[in-house]
């Protein structure tokens, strides 16, 4: 986009007044639900802490939530464009229908400007938009503990193999390699913010990360290598803790993680995490804080390769960590996550 969002409290303000200025511009998503809507839409409101502001459709859908069916905030772009509206009510007649590019020349439809329209309006294909709205129906029928047949039909792809592929984009590993039980164990959590994934044993937390983040395939191949293990699919203790304990975070009740965490990396980035988890909530230092907090003020350069190495989202805060003049920095999450997640610390920084 360009221009900038104005702030959550703005926007949550012209979600309760139907504020029809920035329709088309920005969407909410509602954590509670799992779908995205308009700032139009009719439906009930939720509340403040269960909404996230996202500036496109593309963003909506990769963090997982799904389009709501009062507001249709996939028919503005439907109703500009005579060619995304006519591929939009064939995806929604056949939400499991596997598409190829053969199937959208066959309709006469030119496939470049198809292309050009879809990424446009959405900054997505048509193809990857119908593959996001089933690759998580899988994923739960796979935690369900059904078989892979189940879930690559519950989800939509008639081939094995698209459906193996979209998988193991999202996972780094084909969905017959996850089996129910194991060492690790994978569950899908639903939060305000987007999707997470969580990657559990019987006694410890080992991966929080979001769905949508680039370096999660990378990062469950490395944790499976180091533990010589292979990735089942199931929720431990750790990852029912930890679902409780988001919940409670995300609605303003406590910042406090009590889940037992799986050790990450060298002594020295270990010595990171720990002082991470020392900065309260509502507060932020800067690289140079934690390298002086841990005994080494001149590994500046190394505190922030340790910090964007954290695998366990949220509960070690690499969120809280902004540059020496006051500028979030990155983040593996995003850095409107990042903001995000620092304007909901406030509140716990306030003292009742």
């Amino acid at each position: 986009m360009l221009f900038s969002p104005p702030s959550h409290d703005t926007l949550y303000k012209a979600l309760i007044a139907r504020d029809p200025s920035h329709d088309g511009r920005i969407f909410v998503c509602v954590g509670t639900t799992g779908i995205f809507c308009r700032l139009t839409c009719p439906a009930r409101k939720p509340l403040s802490e269960n909404c996230v502001f996202r500036s496109s459709v593309r963003e909506c859908l990769e963090a997982g939530f799904r389009p709501c069916k009062r507001c249709h905030p996939l028919h503005s772009a439907a109703e500009a464009d005579p060619i995304v509206g006519k591929l939009l009510g064939l995806l929604d007649a056949e939400p499991g229908r596997r598409w190829r590019e053969s199937d959208i020349a066959a309709l006469g439809f030119d496939l470049s400007t198809v292309r050009r329209s879809f990424k446009r309006h959405f900054d997505m294909t048509f193809l990857d938009m119908a593959r996001q709205y089933r690759l998580r129906e899988g994923f739960l029928t796979l935690s369900g503990g059904e078989r892979v047949i189940e879930a690559q039909l519950d989800s939509g792809f008639n081939s094995p193999s698209a459906f193996r592929e979209a998988f193991a984009r999202l996972l780094g590993c084909a969905p017959s390699m996850l089996k129910p039980g194991g060492f690790l164990q994978a569950s899908w959590i639903p939060t305000p913010l987007g999707d997470m994934i969580a990657v559990a044993s019987t006694t410890h937390l080992h991966l929080l990360e979001f769905v949508d983040r680039r370096a999660l395939p990378t990062e469950l191949s490395a944790l499976q290598k180091a533990l010589k293990t292979t990735l089942g699919l199931g929720s431990t203790a750790p990852t029912e803790q930890v679902r409780t304990e988001l919940a409670t975070y995300f609605s303003g009740k406590s910042s406090v993680f009590q889940t037992p965490l799986a050790a990450q990396g060298t002594g020295f980035t270990r010595d990171v995490h720990r002082a991470l988890r020392s900065i309260p909530a509502g507060e932020t230092r800067s690289y140079a804080d934690i390298a002086i907090q841990i005994g080494h003020p001149g590994a500046v350069r190394a505190v922030a390769r340790a910090n964007g190495a954290n695998k366990i989202a949220l509960l070690i805060p690499c969120h809280r960590v902004i540059g020496a003049d006051g500028s979030l920095t990155g983040y593996g999450g995003g850095l409107w996550r990042k903001q995000r997640l620092i304007e909901i610390e406030r509140q716990f920084s306030i003292s009742p």
